[in-house]
């Protein structure tokens, strides 16, 4: 019989410009490497790791980078986690998160449950779930001038503090409202507790299949934040005497939009395999998570 380590390879990302990082991420790959599991990572990164020469390196990460892992863990805040995301979506490989920031609703475990990650992945005690992910595109005269694709958000912004950016939001095909003001968040169920839910949108728990559609300071009697089927296709529309805008992508990625231009957002062809080692509801999560008070709570009758 195999042993569970067997010809196992895991790509650890890290943001080791960080005393704490550089600590976990030596903590990980050494009890990965007990355990007989590869351990892969940026040579940039490893750089500043004191390692074993056993450690395999890459140039860049992207799905060639990853091929053959079983799992990427990454260790940092909220950016680090959606720079691993882009490589999970790409490759399929399975996300495991690990919290080195504040919140980290992607994040599966903290600082203080290194060792129990790697107990975890040593005995692949640990299940897979897919979370819905936007394809998003761009138009300009009526042509697609750039894809994108997000796993949190999809935001249209002003370009500039001084002037208001008009748009009009649509919903399949039908306008739903005309108003001036900092912009409109689209939104994953992932994404709603991320800039969504900073945007006043609502918190949609993962399980749902939703879009989310949230404006940003508008000046408008009606521009509340809407939640709409899987399947619909979300618009926003720059208005032509209006200042230029400009789209992010999970604030990651960002792209000019002139006035005139159109923003479509639908549900992602390709959704991102997140790895998850607990089974505590998402209703706890989000109660740690915002140090939500609960002190009263008596539960249902028995």
């Amino acid at each position: 019989m195999n042993s569970p380590t067997q010809d196992r390879t895991v790509f650890l990302l890290a943001h080791t410009g960080r005393v704490a990082a550089v600590r976990s991420a030596e903590r990980v790959v050494l009890g990965l490497q007990r355990c007989g599991i590869r351990v892969r990572l940026l040579a940039e990164e490893a750089a500043d790791l004191p390692l074993p020469d056993s450690v395999e390196l890459v140039d860049e990460i992207g799905p060639e980078a990853v091929e053959g892992c079983e799992l990427i863990i990454v260790l940092g805040g909220d950016g680090t986690l959606l720079r691993g995301a882009e490589s999970a979506r790409a490759s399929g490989v399975p996300m495991l998160g690990v919290n080195l920031g504040r919140v980290g609703f992607l994040a599966e475990a903290e600082r203080d449950d290194l060792d129990k990650v790697v107990d975890r992945v040593a005995t692949k005690e640990y299940e897979v779930e897919e979370r819905m992910t936007l394809d998003v595109l761009v138009r300009t005269d009526g042509r697609v001038v750039h894809t994108d694709w997000a796993l949190n958000e999809a935001s249209v912004e002003k370009a500039s503090r001084e002037r208001m950016l008009e748009v009009v939001t649509e919903v399949d095909g039908r306008p739903v409202s005309r108003f001036g003001g900092d912009g409109v968040v689209c939104a994953t169920p992932t994404g709603s507790t991320a800039y969504a839910f900073s945007a006043g949108g609502p918190v949609v728990w993962p399980q749902v299949e939703a879009l989310l559609m949230v404006p940003i300071s508008a000046h408008a009697l009606f521009a509340k934040p809407l939640v709409t089927s899987p399947a619909s296709v979300l618009a926003v529309e720059v208005q032509p005497q209006t200042p230029n805008g400009v789209l992010w992508c999970d604030g990651r990625r960002t792209v000019e939009l002139p006035a005139g231009a159109r923003v479509e957002v639908r549900r992602g062809a390709v959704p991102v395999r997140l790895a998850r080692l607990h089974h505590a509801s998402f209703t706890d999560r989000l109660v740690a998570k915002f140090a939500l008070p609960v002190a009263g709570w008596r539960g249902a009758p028995a």
